[in-house]
């Protein structure tokens, strides 16, 4: 990868049933790579279909974004889960994914844990290592995506030694706590709402490798991938001006798997 290539990434399929949720048909038009549900904190089987068929019509790479089993919270609280389970949680999420990349002739580029699931991973090790080895023991081909920050060479070790890659994420739509993680979203500017705002955040991510916390001291990040949020209040809005801003900028947008 070159310092000016990187990847735009966003949640999308989270909508469930009758329950319609994000901007997908919107933000599929800028993002480079989708992260999409796989039924545990949301999505389903036909949203699943849906959202994958439209990845694939849009030239988009597809990710599977497997969570904790907790429709109702989201996925965004932590569970007591036993390494054996978190293991078979992603196993089972990543292979559903997978069929539907098959049924629409798509290849799975990465892996990438939603909410608590990815939080505890940043900070614990042996969720990390049990997230990493279920994706290489289904596909050692498949990005393992995880946070940038204080953690990433321990991260990068783990996928060394269970035979994956591993990509870095920053985001541009989240606010950052001085130890590096991302503000609660309970806590009022957790979430950047503002498109100019956003996008100076994912340019500074991409030509300076760091982000300016909520004390306003600064965080190295080095990412290879930016992530939007597809339930984001005006996340078209924001992924638009995202990506003007880096096109402009010079910086070219590619899914991992050309670079990565």
């Amino acid at each position: 990868m070159t310092p000016e290539t990187v990847d735009l990434n966003c949640d999308m399929g989270e909508s469930f049933g009758r329950y319609s949720l994000g901007m997908d048909n919107q933000v599929i038009k800028y993002v480079t790579s989708a992260n999409i549900a796989c039924g545990f904190h949301a999505g389903d089987p036909l949203v699943m279909n849906r959202t994958v068929q439209l990845a694939a019509k849009h030239g988009v790479a597809v990710g599977a974004h497997p969570g904790f089993p907790d429709l109702e919270g989201f996925g965004r609280r932590n569970m007591d889960c036993s390494l054996n389970e978190i293991g078979a949680y992603v196993t089972y999420q990543v292979g559903a994914l997978m069929a539907f990349c098959a049924k629409h002739g798509v290849r799975l580029q990465h892996v990438k844990p939603h909410g608590g699931l990815y939080n505890m991973a940043a900070f614990e090790k042996s969720v990390a290592r049990a997230i990493a080895e279920a994706v290489a023991r289904v596909d050692a081909n498949i990005i393992l995506v995880a946070l940038a920050g204080k953690n990433a060479e321990l991260i990068s070790s783990i996928g060394r030694e269970v035979g994956i890659r591993v990509a870095f994420e920053a985001f541009a739509d989240r606010a950052y706590t001085p130890d590096g993680k991302l503000v609660s979203r309970r806590l009022p500017g957790a979430v950047i709402e503002d498109p100019a705002h956003a996008a100076e955040q994912a340019l500074r991510i991409v030509r300076e490798g760091r982000v300016i916390a909520i004390d306003g001291s600064f965080l190295h990040v080095e990412a290879q991938t930016l992530c939007i949020h597809g339930d984001t209040p005006g996340a078209s809005d924001l992924s638009h001006s995202i990506r003007e801003r880096l096109i402009n900028e010079g910086i070219a947008l590619q899914p991992l798997q050309t670079f990565c």
